[in-house]
């Protein structure tokens, strides 16, 4: 099976819209709150770029947009990630090389950029074991599973970089928005990929802090 990347964007794009809500609260918490407006603008202009663009691949259109269009300090680390992508499946015989290549690539490219490394607080948290899972074979769940599981450990950790490096522990015991979203590209893999994977719904994995139920 081929992942058909227009459909996973498209799914991203949905996984960022239920999660708006939360991603703006845990920003807000640790950053200055644009996060969850940045991650769902992005998307938003990718699908209409995807509508314009279709014989283009789909995942560089994705990387241009957040590279030339989105703000803040994460579009242009998000655009880094989507382009490694896009170049190692062009490039790949095979396609699950291709992924772990490029979430390899793309992650290197984000810490030669952000200088941030694993416990620092940030979207590596999320990326690195998403790496090591694909670099080890695992399945798209199970990456996507590592993916959100470090994000949520970020919870536990106090920020090094970035805006959360301002509010010492007032961010304590929610996790870093960036990690977050960045872990729904992965839970919008698998859920394209193997959607029998029993992942779980997004509103289910990223609450609104604070919010019962």
């Amino acid at each position: 099976m081929t992942i058909d990347q227009a459909q996973l964007l498209r799914t991203y794009a949905e996984a960022a819209e239920t999660a708006h809500q939360a991603l703006t609260a845990l920003d807000q918490i640790s950053g200055d709150g644009d996060f969850g407006d940045n991650l769902r603008e992005g998307l938003r202009w990718t699908v209409a770029a995807l509508d314009a663009r279709p014989q283009e691949p789909a995942m560089a259109v994705a990387g241009s947009v957040f590279l030339d269009k989105v703000g803040g300090t994460s579009g242009p680390l998000i655009g880094l990630l989507l382009s490694a992508i896009s170049r190692a499946l062009t490039d790949a015989s095979d396609e699950r090389e291709g992924w772990a290549t490029g979430v390899r690539e793309g992650l290197a490219a984000i810490q030669r950029v952000g200088e941030a490394e694993p416990g620092d607080r940030t979207m590596v948290d999320a990326l690195v074991p998403a790496r090591d899972a694909l670099d080890a074979g695992a399945s798209y769940a199970d990456g996507a599973r590592a993916a959100l599981a470090g994000a949520a450990a970020t919870a536990d950790i106090r920020a090094r970089r970035g805006r959360a490096s301002y509010v010492g522990d007032r961010a304590l015991g929610t996790p870093d928005p960036g990690a977050t979203g960045i872990a729904l590209l992965f839970w919008a893999l698998a859920r394209v990929a193997e959607p029998d994977s029993g992942l779980g719904e997004v509103n289910e994995l990223v609450p609104v802090p604070g919010k019962a139920g």
